[in-house]
């Protein structure tokens, strides 16, 4: 062999050594995935500790904890009907490791109800995670009420407009929604009595300061159960497991009556969709075991656990019902 073909024979050798060293550091860069989380996850919490949604955060955080052997930080942020602690994540550095644990009323009913004073965008400022968990709320009575169903319920307020009043947790909120609703479709004029925290709108009820206590089934089970309120209803499709022997609103003549106050996770617009789609994954595999499943069914509240995609077509379809509603009632902020 000349000298000259031993050469190019050696650099045809050499070049197809080096796109094969290559070929397999872009093949190895494609496939790599960012190690994610590699220090502590805040996760923030529009509600006060001890509520529904702190409840459920704390112990799925807890199973996240474990599966990322990193720490996990639940902070509470109240004020503002929701909208201090939701604005603190969308303005939040986007790098996965500030997450929101929503809650309905910011998502859902502020954008609407509090039109124009609103700090951020829902649809500009987040991306959807996981839709976790959806909570419907019990209708119930002091024992001191004569009713024992809605119908009954409703009679009394027929009878004596304005007389029979519900609590509520503030503005927005699904005890707000639920009694507004329900004045809107059952042609009645219940009163509102609006608190500044839903502990002390709870108080207030079992100790009879007003007739009607509306709240979420986690909170008000105990109660149900000890005989300190009546339950007349729950605003969810289905009679809830928990609590089975309390009939539905829908089931007693009252149609296109379904509440759920629902959580879900969310993170600033501009998170990686890498970590989304695996934060995605990993909590519906926490809400699937079957610990977190009964812990929180035994609340009397569906685990759900969706996609991206699901949780946003269906924030979309619960802020459309919620403006329709606000609009007609012709609900305020104050």
């Amino acid at each position: 062999m000349t000298l000259t073909r031993q050469i190019n024979s050696l650099l045809a050798t050499t070049t197809a050594i080096l796109f094969t060293m290559m070929g397999l550091g872009l093949t190895q860069s494609a496939h790599a995935q960012p190690k994610w989380p590699e220090k502590t996850v805040k996760f923030v919490v529009p509600a006060p500790p001890g509520s529904a949604p702190d409840t459920q955060i704390r112990l799925i955080g807890q199973k996240l904890s474990e599966l990322w052997s990193q720490p996990v930080v639940i902070e509470n942020v109240v004020g503002a009907a929701g909208n201090i602690g939701t604005d603190r994540v969308a303005k939040a550095a986007p790098d996965g490791y500030t997450f929101l644990y929503n809650t309905i009323g910011p998502i859902a009913v502020n954008p609407t109800l509090m039109a124009g004073k609103m700090p951020y965008d829902v649809a500009k400022d987040f991306v959807p995670i996981s839709l976790a968990t959806k909570t419907p709320n019990f209708i119930t009575v002091h024992p001191s009420v004569p009713a024992n169903n809605m119908q009954e319920l409703i009679a009394l307020a027929k009878k004596e407009p304005n007389k029979i009043r519900y609590g509520t947790a503030g503005p927005g909120t699904t005890q707000h929604l639920t009694g507004e609703l329900l004045n809107l479709v059952a042609g009645i004029k219940m009163t509102s009595i609006p608190y500044k925290s839903s502990a002390q709108m709870t108080t207030d009820g079992l100790g009879g300061q007003f007739e009607v206590l509306i709240h979420n089934t986690p909170v008000l089970l105990p109660h149900i159960r000890s005989n300190a309120l009546r339950a007349i209803g729950i605003t969810s499709a289905a009679r809830s497991p928990a609590q089975p022997e309390v009939a539905t609103v829908l089931e007693q003549g009252i149609k296109e009556f379904e509440i759920t106050a629902w959580f879900g996770f969310m993170a600033p617009a501009g998170t990686p969709k890498e970590i989304v789609d695996q934060l995605s994954k990993q909590v519906a595999g926490v809400l699937a075991t079957p610990e977190v499943n009964k812990r929180i069914s035994d609340m009397a509240t569906e685990v759900v656990g969706s996609t991206p995609a699901f949780y946003a077509a269906f924030i979309k379809t619960e802020t459309a019902k919620w403006k329709e509603v606000i609009i007609k009632a012709k609900m305020t902020p104050e």
